[in-house]
C-alpha cells in the first residue's frame, strides 16, 4: 500500500479579486480541510506546505496577459519539486489548494518524469486561451490551456518542457451541459463528459471505463484534479463560480473513487473551495468527507 502524503499548496494567485482591495479566500482551503482532520482520517503522512508568493497584481490591466504570471511561474517550479519527489518515491500526494493554477505544478512535475494523463473533475473546462478569448488574465480559469501549451511562453514552456500534457492524454468530467468550450474540446479530441452525460451513463461506469483508457503502456500514470465547483451550489456554494446544475455528492463520490483508487493514479489536487464563503463550515466538511471516502482503501 502506498503512503498518502498531504501537501498544502495555498496559492490564490490565479483568481481575480472577489471585491476591490480583497484577495480570493481559497488559500484557506488547506487549513479548513485540516480542521476536518483530513490528514488523520486518511492515515496520511505530513507533507508540509509550499508557501506561495504574495498576491499582488501591481498595475496589471486587461490585455496584459496572465496576472501574477512571474509569481505563478516561480510557485509552479517550487510545487513541482515537491510533487516530483513524492511521485518518484512511490507516494500518493494529496495536494490541498489553492486555486486551479496549482495544477500547473503537478503537470510540470509529471512532465519532468515522463508522459502522464490527467483526469479533471471540474465544473468548467478552464480552457480559456488567446485563441478563443480576449479576456486572458486569471490562470485559475486557464490552467488546462496552459498545461497543454496554449498561452504565454513564460507559463506554458517552463524548463522548455512544453506541453506538460498532451491533448489526447486529458479527460474532463463534470462540466456543465451548457459549457461553451465543448465544441473546441471535441475538435481537439479531448474527451469530455458533462453532468447530464454522467447521469445518463452512470458516474461509476464512466470512471471505470476512463481508467482503462489511462492505464495504457504509453502512459506512466495519471493525475486527478478535483475542483469543488463541480458540485452543485445547493451543496457547495463556497466557490468563486457557483454555477447551477452541478454534481451531487453521491455522483461525485461514484466518479472520483475509481479514479483515485486506481494503482495508476499518482496523485490528487483539491481546489477552489473558499472558507470565506462558508461561515458554518458545512461545505468544507462535505468536501473533506468526499475526499476521505474516495481514497478509502486506495
Amino acid at each position: 500500500m502506498r503512503n498518502i502524503v498531504v501537501l498544502d499548496a495555498p496559492s490564490n494567485l490565479g483568481l481575480r479579486p472577489p471585491a476591490p482591495f480583497t484577495v480570493p479566500g481559497c488559500y484557506k482551503l488547506a487549513g479548513a480541510l485540516r480542521e476536518q482532520r483530513i490528514v488523520q482520517r486518511l492515515g496520511a503522512l505530513e507533507g508540509g506546505v509550499v508557501v506561495p508568493p504574495r498576491y499582488d497584481r501591481g498595475d496589471w490591466q486587461e490585455g496584459d496577459g496572465v496576472f501574477n504570471a512571474a509569481a505563478i511561474a516561480t510557485y509552479t517550479r517550487k510545487l513541482a519539486d515537491r510533487i516530483e519527489h513524492h511521485v518518484r518515491a512511490g507516494d500518493l500526494p494529496v495536494v490541498l489548494g489553492g486555486d486551479c493554477s496549482i495544477q500547473l505544478g503537478a503537470s510540470l512535475a509529471l512532465r519532468r518524469i515522463g508522459r502522464f494523463g490527467l483526469a479533471a473533475v471540474d465544473g468548467s473546462a478552464d480552457f480559456r486561451h488567446p485563441g478563443n478569448s480576449d479576456r486572458i488574465g486569471a490562470a485559475g480559469g486557464e490552467e488546462l490551456a496552459l498545461a497543454t501549451g496554449r498561452g504565454q511562453d513564460d507559463l506554458t514552456n517552463l524548463e522548455r518542457l512544453k506541453p506538460y500534457l498532451r491533448d489526447e492524454d486529458v479527460r474532463l468530467f463534470g462540466i456543465r451541459d451548457y459549457d461553451t468550450d465543448r465544441d473546441e474540446l471535441a475538435a481537439l479530441k479531448i474527451p469530455t463528459v458533462t453532468v447530464g452525460e454522467l447521469r445518463e451513463w452512470g458516474a461509476e461506469a464512466i470512471a471505470r471505463a476512463t481508467v482503462q483508457t489511462l492505464e495504457l503502456p504509453h502512459l506512466e500514470g495519471f493525475w486527478v484534479h478535483l475542483d469543488a465547483d463541480c458540485l452543485d451550489p445547493s451543496v457547495m456554494p463556497a466557490v468563486d463560480s457557483p454555477d447551477p446544475d452541478g454534481l451531487l455528492p453521491n455522483e461525485l463520490l461514484a466518479l472520483l473513487s475509481p479514479l483515485v483508487r486506481s494503482p495508476h493514479c499518482v496523485g490528487l489536487n483539491v481546489t477552489i473551495y473558499d472558507p470565506d464563503l462558508d461561515p458554518e463550515g458545512t461545505a468544507g466538511e462535505l468536501l473533506a468527507d468526499l475526499v476521505v471516502a474516495a481514497l478509502a482503501e486506495s
